[in-house]
């Protein structure tokens, strides 16, 4: 009989490969990927953008001395908390300004850049103050509408449909008009189902009491006359 091949032993990594590697990593409360690199991780963070993580990740490599193009799961947690301090306080260490999202801050009148929550909160507080002055934005912003003067004819528009008539509409109004002629335009419909009169028609002319009482009155004599 045929001898079995042997199987050969799979190679397995060294396990202190595997025990420095982490499949999740936590940057600045962010949870990312380890697969991925520092450069792609930190676009992960909220308020930081491609030009902001470029320029935050030559910072990390002349302060800190890691690759930004290595993997997040390989770093220490020593070496993240190294880096969750310096993109919390990226101002101090020599961002251009015109990246920052806080120029000139309304309480402090500081140039600083914030991230993750903090980003949140300050978002929240200048929306609210601009509500209480009642501003143009305030106002937009109380009403859900657009503040940065977008247009608003084909987008950003709430509600029903509007010029549209559906028939689920018209049922909800009170179902379909009574002897309504079939193929007539639902539009002309609805109005005459409320009773009132349609588009175009002229408004009947008002009769006095005094004028029906005589109508009535001349009608037997009429039909004597004819007769």
């Amino acid at each position: 009989m045929a001898k079995k091949p042997e199987k050969k032993p799979i190679a397995k990594k060294p396990e202190k490969e595997e025990e420095q590697f982490r499949g999740i990593v936590r940057i600045a409360g962010k949870d990312v990927k380890g697969e991925i690199s520092l450069l792609r991780a930190l676009r992960a963070v909220r308020g930081i953008g491609h030009t902001m993580a470029v320029s935050a990740a030559s910072i990390i490599k002349r302060d800190l001395s890691l690759d930004p193009n290595g993997r997040v799961g390989d770093l220490t947690e020593a070496q993240i908390e190294s880096i969750d301090k310096l993109l919390y306080s990226l101002q101090d260490h020599g961002v251009p300004v015109y990246l920052m999202n806080r120029c000139s801050d309304f309480n402090s009148g500081v140039n600083r850049h914030i991230i993750m929550n903090d980003l949140l909160f300050e978002t929240t507080q200048d929306v609210e103050r601009e509500k209480k002055a009642y501003s143009w934005k305030g106002y937009r912003h109380t009403y859900g509408q657009k503040v940065r003067g977008q247009r608003t004819r084909n987008t950003g528009r709430t509600g029903m449909a509007v010029g549209v008539l559906r028939k689920a509409i018209i049922a909800a109004q009170g179902g379909a008009v009574a002897g309504a002629k079939p193929g007539a335009p639902a539009a002309a419909a609805a109005p005459a189902a409320a009773g009132k009169p349609a588009a175009g028609a002229k408004p009947a002319a008002a009769v006095s009491p005094a004028r029906a009482a005589a109508a009535k009155a001349a009608a037997p004599a009429a039909k004597a006359e004819k007769k």
